[in-house]
């Protein structure tokens, strides 16, 4: 257990506060606050009313999400949001499996496997980077529905844009769009996510969720195996085929999201208070029909000021100017998976053709067991992130595979390893590397105010991965390119330094957000004292999450 210097101190402007405006308390903490915490006057008058406010109300809908039991309708979000990371996987994986072959005589494009793994893969970063800041300011403003239906439908035709390419430049622009469309959804869906699920098991399923890109890497692994074999398709057209499969699993998904609803929370403030009260009244209806029991009352209520925008200044002076250590926490993760997976993952192909011969038509065959060991990873650590708690699981998420990659990385270099040994060796190290990289979207999606949520999550997705999403693959395909493994084992070490170097902040400053309500681990910027000067629903007593020790 950290002391209370090793976490965030309280801030006159922090935004969560033990009894006198934390939110609503975890599993039925509730009732008004006696004054333990302190007052964030100074936010609080920047969330008043101006041009923009249409009313305060009091609501008990955030406690009444939080206390729902697992059921149907939690399963409906899972699919028609968490599917998505599984396209993901299948284009990212796709790419980087037929990297080979599209550099090949006959593949009906020009251009080299370098450009493939390295200025492709940047450019996709660098749109998925842009989309994510893009879609996420349109996410806070516009609803987090209206924008994962519109990103889903720039990555579909994208992708499908993609498999028409007939030059390289067309390749490399479409790599971008394709990119453009898939970081909106970053933003939208990990905000849907974290809004929708109850707070105990947001971050098992937060974490399960994004892990699933594995699932896609799998099948992107698999598919590229068999439509890279010129016994079934000539060398222009398997490739191409990978792409329209990726289309079609995507609109199989975009007619299941349509049922996935708005968020209530995001309802609320807004000015939807009625849309807000009837979606949450027809969930609890169809859950105690189902569990043929009635569910508990909800914990507490919290008043806010609705409005129907937040201007970007005040959200960037809550992100950084309010929690400047959750700020560092947010972009020292990122930039530590970011680097990793970007880096690494985006040329294992071309490693593998390279130091070890394999043919390119099989590299499928080892990338499928190294997705299965990042996807089995989340699955089962998840469940640790909500019970063992978050700061101990994030921090051993991101050392531990640092010091495998390290030892990895060792073994390389003095030429120990077979492409089947290295194979397990990343397996291994991204069974925690996976949970980790997925923790970090779990993290700034929870630690900031409501009103910030998407875009917390844009900006830094776009910084951390900016940082190592983009330099990575350019730096990594030229020191795989040169063909010496001490240059590859290089590549290695930098990952595994920054994954340490990440894991190490995560020691010192993540919050201790398991099992709390979204309003409790950070105040909205919305919320405001009741007319008798107490909130509503604060959590109990509870101080600030990451700001007292435990």
């Amino acid at each position: 257990m950290m002391t209370p210097a090793a976490s965030e101190e309280p801030d006159p402007r922090e935004q969560g506060s033990g009894g006198g405006g934390g939110g609503i308390g975890p599993d039925g903490g509730g009732g008004p606050g006696k004054g333990r915490g302190r007052h964030p006057a100074p936010l609080d008058e920047a969330a008043a009313p101006g041009s923009s406010a249409l009313g305060v109300i009091t609501t008990a809908v955030p406690a009444r999400l939080d206390r729902l039991p697992w059921s149907r309708w939690h399963w409906m979000i899972v699919v028609g949001l968490g599917t998505v990371w599984i396209l993901d996987g299948l284009e990212v994986t796709t790419v980087g499996n037929i990297a080979s072959r599209l550099s090949e005589e006959g593949s009906g494009l020009a251009i080299t496997s370098t450009q493939v793994t390295g200025l492709a893969a940047a450019l996709y970063v660098a749109g998925a980077c842009s989309g994510a800041l893009f879609f996420g300011w349109l996410t806070d403003r516009f609803g987090r529905k209206k924008l994962f239906m519109v990103t889903l439908a720039v990555y579909l035709g994208a992708t499908a844009m993609t498999g028409l390419s007939f030059s390289a430049w067309w390749f490399f622009l479409f790599r971008f769009l394709t990119g453009f469309g898939i970081g909106g959804e970053y933003a939208a869906i990990n905000s849907a996510i974290d809004e929708l699920i109850p707070s105990k098991y947001r971050g098992r399923v937060d974490l399960i969720i994004n892990g699933s890109y594995w699932l896609g890497a799998i099948g992107g692994a698999l598919l590229s195996i068999v439509m890279l074999n010129t016994d079934y398709f000539p060398k222009d057209l398997g490739w191409r085929l990978t792409f329209a499969l990726g289309v079609v699993l995507g609109l199989v998904i975009l007619l299941v999201r349509r049922h996935v609803p708005e968020s209530p929370r995001w309802q609320l403030i807004h000015g939807h208070r009625e849309d807000a009260d009837k979606l949450v009244d027809s969930v609890e209806r169809e859950i105690e029909e189902d569990k043929h029991e009635e569910l508990p009352p909800p914990a507490g209520e919290i008043t806010i000021h609705e409005r129907k925008s937040i201007g970007f200044g005040l959200i960037a002076k809550t992100v950084f100017h309010s929690y400047p250590k959750r700020a560092v926490l947010g972009l020292s993760l990122f930039i530590g998976q970011a680097f990793l997976y970007n880096a690494i993952t985006f040329g294992f192909g071309a490693i593998l053709t390279k130091f070890f011969d394999v043919e390119s038509g099989r590299t499928g065959y080892y990338f499928a067991v190294i997705a299965a060991g990042n996807f089995v990873g989340p699955l089962v650590l998840g469940k640790l992130f909500d019970t063992v708690g978050r700061r101990i699981m994030i921090a051993g998420t991101y050392i531990m595979p640092g010091i495998l990659l390290f030892i990895t990385a060792w073994l390389f270099d003095r030429g120990s390893l077979t492409a089947n040994t290295l194979t397990a060796c990343w397996c291994v190290v991204l069974f925690f590397a996976s949970a980790g990289a997925s923790s970090a979207y779990l993290t700034v999606s929870e630690v900031f105010p409501m009103e910030t949520r998407a875009m917390a999550i844009a900006f830094f997705y776009a910084i951390g991965t900016a940082v190592g999403g983009i330099s990575g693959p350019l730096i990594f395909a030229d020191l795989t390119e040169s063909g010496v493994p001490g240059d590859t084992a290089l590549a290695f070490s930098i990952g595994a330094g920054l994954m340490c170097a990440a894991g190490i902040v995560a020691a010192f400053l993540a919050v201790n957000a398991e099992r709390r309500s979204l309003e409790d681990i950070a105040r909205p910027l919305s919320q405001t004292e009741k007319s008798d000067g107490q909130t509503p629903g604060s959590g109990g007593g509870q101080a600030p999450v990451g700001d007292t020790p435990g």
